[in-house]
């Protein structure tokens, strides 16, 4: 099948189309390659996709033209491209321009494919709010500008499926790590600190924050469990995550066992809007899914180091 994959040059995005490329479908991957991290990083991404026979094209979802340059005939988009995390460097436009403006342009190009299977857009925990422990039918209360804006894309993808125009669904990701994390989060970080002897700036207070720390692998098990079950899981909201729960001081204590080495921790101020617990619910991926993920944080943090050691050593 023909599949469409957004975000192609980004961390979970580009495990996504090698996996989609390993399953024998035809993947044409998008990227705007913004400078919000080092574009270098991202094109090491993008190699790694095109070496297993992706194509990948530099595109803005921001700029509605770019549906000129696909051709119409996708079985299924996976819409993987925003602007993550919470970060003081990026402002409420860079978030509402990249998820809400961004999202809208490509429904509109996906209801332009008649074959369209499924769209299937990917959110994250972040939405729930400060504590992402529940269910998918509970209340949303984000707590940043992230998860405000990934829940309004959200719901402008499923209102296509309310509405009968094309069946689509959302994955809710936790706390995804592994290999090509990018390079602000925790264990790139912490990986980086321990291998050049500086330190890892904690914010204030989360050394007890609770976290579904899940493995890339596991995460891309759930997303590519959709292809051929579009009518079960057609407007349907899936969390994807491990239920085995970690605090971050765990995280930094692994990272050190694995390197052999010590981290200096340099306490830094708390971070507004950051998640205080998170640990996914997945009885409704393990339903419909049969989702089961099963890489221990520990095994995570060592595939990680590896990448990591094999890629910046």
């Amino acid at each position: 099948m023909k599949i469409l994959v957004t975000g192609v040059a980004g961390f979970i995005g580009s495990h996504c189309a090698e996996r989609l490329l390993h399953l024998g479908h035809e993947v044409i991957g998008i990227d705007n390659f913004s400078d919000y991290y080092a574009v270098d990083l991202k094109e090491m991404n993008a190699k790694a996709v095109k070496d297993k026979g992706g194509k990948i094209l530099k595109l803005d979802l921001r700029d509605a033209e770019f549906h000129h340059i696909l051709s119409t005939d996708f079985d299924y988009i996976f819409h993987f491209a925003a602007q993550p995390g919470i970060s003081q460097s990026s402002t409420f436009e860079d978030y509402e321009s990249n998820n809400v403006i961004g999202t809208k342009n490509l429904i509109d190009f996906a209801l332009l494919n008649k074959k369209l299977k499924l769209f299937v857009n990917i959110g994250t925990s972040s939405i729930y709010g400060l504590e992402a422990t529940s269910p998918e039918d509970v209340a949303p209360k984000p707590a940043s500008h992230y998860g405000v804006t990934k829940l309004a894309a959200e719901q402008l993808v499923l209102q296509k499926s309310r509405e009968g125009k094309m069946k689509s669904c959302s994955l809710r990701l936790y706390s995804v790590i592994g290999p090509r994390e990018r390079p602000e989060k925790m264990y790139t970080k912490l990986i980086a600190a321990g291998l050049n002897n500086t330190s890892f700036p904690l914010f204030e207070g989360s050394a007890k924050h609770l976290r579904s720390f899940t493995y890339v692998g596991d995460i891309i098990d759930g997303v590519v469990a959709v292809i051929g079950k579009e009518d079960s899981v057609d407007s349907e909201v899936i969390n994807l995550g491990t239920e085995q729960e970690h605090t971050t001081q765990e995280g930094i204590d692994t990272v050190s066992e694995v390197l052999g080495q010590f981290i200096t921790i340099e306490k830094v101020p708390a971070r507004q809007g950051d998640q205080l617990r998170t640990k996914a619910n997945i009885d409704k991926a393990r339903k419909l899914l049969n989702y089961n993920p099963t890489k221990t944080l520990r095994e995570s943090i060592e595939a990680q180091v590896a990448w990591y050691e094999a890629n910046f050593s």
